[in-house]
């Protein structure tokens, strides 16, 4: 038990860090964690480990046997700035490496136990487990098959108010130590069972910071709850009253976590408005670097904020207009005020200071005050001729538009760099658009798959039918990136669309794509909160075969042929989309609190249960 912010008793997880040479519950056999645990053999003393002993082998009665933290200390700074005891007739620096390797030798050899203590069991489930069938696919996921869509998994799943079988989340666990992205799921989906793991692993223990569902609805999760439970109630509540939200975040604000004052301030955005301006103008003034920031991006996004009006001044000295070109000076030095406002002064390798800090200041100021300064439209002054400092100009630009999320500036600047970020800001219809008219005048390079890469899923109409004649195009000249662009459709397309995508083309890429689609429908079903993915199926082809054409059928019957047996083949005349078949339904029954094997969840989840055997 620690205290919480105001005084009180707060509950917190155990997360024991392992000391060379000490045990673990998930080491001991049996799942005993001892009470005590005695010195490794030969460490000052004697066993089968260790035989007759380091001490003896050194000619010494052990007192003077070095520790672990000398051997690691004197491996640092060299054996002639800090010798360690040991055998004379031998080399220092050959001596030490010795001696490390006997002691890892003994710790591996294992310990010996004193009187332990049974583990507590696990707390019982709250969310059912996914279906036998839903489980079985994951499970062919994690081995390798279809790899890349575990986040869309874990995402409808989490959706979907189950949990994965215990047999399954450590290897969903080792996953999560090494993938920051899949880690909101986890703390919901791996249930009581990952948590009770977790605390048991300290390479789990940042799932005991992810939200975990346990607390919804409940009054105390603001004082007792996880990092990400906090964070999950404050978002909600910043949704459903603003003012609220703030006033809460600022009562106890001195107290918080410099992580989690930073990830607070970010949940800021939804609702933001210049009633939060002093809160975070004062948030500017915070120890954390991180905190700083992220106060200053939110401050961006309000023109009368004080910082807008310091960055716009700053601004304004920097960039200039001379007749119908526009002179950019670089500032000569970043100042204590100017880094209190957001500005890193430390640039990332390979880029200039001066210019580093030039793309802030932009980056922070109201993109307002450049159309006002200027009298000209933001498609006039981005395609204005800038001379020094140009790229910085406009990348600073770019960052404002995205700070901001201004449409029409982000419309402007596509036409330089089409960026993901400023795609992102558009409508998705528009966004739709403008991708496709993109990936139709470019050819395929990385910079289009990264583009592409940082769309979401579902993918619009006028997008997959430029993907595709852009697959069935560079097949044959650059299978690679035919097979890159087949993965990305296949993973962002309308699971629905499988049946039509299969009768476009014999084209092994085509054909791919229509796979891994066809997987996504099948595993949505599986998912889906009824046990049936029928009626999603249905909502989705109606939207695909609605207009007088007969809608995307029709559109794609204009997809140019690569030859006789890749190209795309045309479709019935009337424009359905034949050969489509709902994905296996998974019935009610299906839907239960056990492992699948029809035996009721035991009322605790226990070390061992049955979902493990």
């Amino acid at each position: 038990m620690t205290t919480n912010r105001h005084g009180g008793d707060r509950a917190t997880p155990s997360t024991a860090t392992p000391e060379l040479g000490g045990v673990s519950a998930a080491s001991v056999p049996g799942g005993v964690v001892p009470d005590g645990v005695a010195p490794a053999a030969g460490d000052g003393g004697s066993g089968p480990a260790g035989g007759p002993g380091w001490a003896e082998e050194s000619g010494g009665n052990g007192q003077d046997a070095a520790t672990w933290e000398d051997l690691v200390s004197a491996a640092l700074v060299g054996t002639d700035r800090r010798p360690v005891p040991g055998r004379p007739s031998v080399a220092p620096p050959v001596d030490l490496l010795e001696q490390a390797a006997v002691r890892v030798m003994r710790v591996r050899a294992g310990q010996r136990p004193h009187r332990g203590r049974p583990l507590s069991p696990a707390p019982p489930e709250t969310r059912p487990l996914a279906t036998r069938t839903a489980s079985d696919r994951l499970a062919r996921i994690l081995a390798g098959e279809q790899g890349r869509l575990l986040a869309e998994w874990l995402e409808i799943a989490a959706g979907s108010g189950v949990r994965v079988p215990a047999r399954l989340i450590p290897k969903l666990l080792d996953l999560g130590a090494r993938d920051q992205s899949i880690r909101g799921h986890l703390g919901v989906l791996a249930g009581a069972r990952g948590r009770w793991l977790a605390g048991l692993n300290p390479a789990w223990s940042y799932l005991q910071a992810e939200p975990t569902d346990g607390y919804a609805g409940s009054t105390d999760v603001w004082e007792f709850g996880t990092s990400g439970d906090r964070r999950a109630y404050l978002a909600a509540l910043r949704a459903a009253d603003p003012t609220a939200a703030r006033e809460l975040l600022a009562r106890g604000w001195s107290e918080e976590t410099p992580e989690d004052r930073a990830a607070f301030t970010h949940l800021l955005a939804e609702g933001l408005t210049m009633a939060d301006e002093p809160f975070l103008e004062e948030a500017l003034d915070d120890r954390r670097r991180e905190v700083r920031q992220a106060a200053a991006d939110l401050l961006t996004r309000l023109p009368g904020s004080r910082l807008g009006t310091r960055m716009a001044e700053r601004a304004g000295r920097l960039l200039t207009r001379d007749g119908d070109r526009l002179r950019a000076e670089a500032p000569k030095a970043c100042d204590s005020r100017m880094e209190r406002d957001g500005v890193r002064a430390r640039p990332p390798a390979g880029t200039g200071q001066r210019g580093w800090w030039l793309q802030q200041v932009i980056a922070h100021t109201p993109l307002s005050f450049w159309t006002g300064r200027f009298g000209l439209s933001p498609v006039e002054i981005t395609t204005m001729e800038v001379g020094d400092w140009a790229r910085e100009v406009r990348m600073g630009w770019t960052r404002a538009a995205i700070l901001q999320r201004d449409g029409v500036w982000a419309r402007a600047l596509i036409e330089v760099e089409p960026l993901t970020d400023l795609l992102a800001i558009l409508p998705p219809a528009e966004q739709s658009r403008v991708a496709a008219e993109f990936v139709r005048r470019h050819p395929v390079d990385g910079q289009m798959i990264m583009m592409l890469g940082g769309i979401p899923r579902p993918w619009g109409t006028p997008l997959a039918k430029a993907v595709l004649e852009k697959i069935v195009n560079t097949s044959t000249a650059q299978p690679w990136n035919a097979g890159e662009l087949a993965r990305l459709a296949g993973e962002r397309f309308d699971p629905a669309m499988y049946g039509l995508v299969a009768r476009l083309s014999d084209l092994s890429e085509v054909r791919e794509v229509s796979a891994t689609l066809r997987f996504r429908y099948d595993m949505a079903g599986e998912l889906a909160a009824d046990g049936s993915g029928e009626g999603h199926a249905a909502e989705s082809m109606a939207g695909l075969t609605a207009g007088p054409t007969g809608g995307i059928t029709a559109g794609f019957m204009d997809v140019p042929a690569a030859g006789p047996t890749g190209g795309i083949a045309a479709g019935p005349a009337d424009g359905s989309v034949g050969g489509f078949t709902g994905g296996p339904a998974a019935g009610p029954d299906e839907r239960r609190t056990d492992d699948g094997h029809g035996t009721a969840a035991q009322e605790d989840g226990g070390p061992l249960g049955e979902e493990d055997k």
